[in-house]
């Protein structure tokens, strides 16, 4: 097994629109949730290679930090077409299974994964929706290309027609911490009172307050 995560990321200009802030501190709250996705993938002994895929010079530091593969996202027309561009790598290195991350999930914790992976199976995909049961907040692909993904849709539920369109086995998995997701002001106060990694809340709280 050779397994890859992929986060796509939005240049911060384009990024959180729905929490109406600042550009300084949508940018801070961008890197703060990149930098405990990324950390909390390096503590899975399970991942071989992280990739990071963007167009967005301002994490080039974290990207160096933790050794993740930078993929250029020169167009940035969509979440799905930054993943394709991941899957070409994947297979000129012969990774076997991908999970594909947003940013905005910083809750979960490295046995989330673990769990994941333990899931999946040869030709299966699993899929970790969000709270509200629209977007989807992890997608685990073995092959890695045994579908097409379908992001920026109301996702969730197109990603299970694209699965079952190719035939493959799909398996929905409920893992709370992964299904915390920061898209809006709503989900911010939410997982803020959760307080779910309190220093890290702290963190958060720090930013959007000042």
């Amino acid at each position: 097994m050779k397994t890859s995560v992929i986060i796509p990321v939005k240049t911060f200009q384009k990024s959180k629109t729905r929490l109406h802030l600042s550009e300084e501190k949508t940018r801070d709250l961008c890197r703060l949730l990149l930098e405990e996705v990324i950390k909390t993938i390096n503590e899975t002994k399970l991942i071989d290679k992280t990739i990071v895929v963007t167009n967005e010079e301002q994490v080039s530091d974290i990207i160096k930090k933790y050794n993740c593969e930078k993929i250029q996202d020169e167009h940035e027309t969509s979440v799905n077409d930054a993943v394709k561009l991941a899957e070409q790598y994947l297979i000129d290195n012969k990774f076997t299974h991908s999970i594909v991350l947003p940013l905005d999930v910083p809750f979960f914790d490295s046995e989330d994964l673990e769990k994941l992976l333990k899931i999946s199976s040869e030709k299966s995909v699993v899929i970790v929706p969000s709270r509200h049961f629209d977007g989807t907040n992890a997608l685990i692909r073995t092959p890695i290309n045994s579908m097409t993904p379908r992001y920026d849709e109301g996702s969730y539920s197109f990603q299970i027609e694209s699965a079952k369109s190719d035939g493959i086995k799909i398996t929905i998995a409920l893992i709370y911490r992964l299904m915390l997701d920061i898209d809006n002001t709503a989900d911010l106060e939410f997982v803020l009172k959760q307080n779910i990694k309190p220093e890290f809340c702290d963190k958060i709280r720090k930013i959007i307050e000042n």
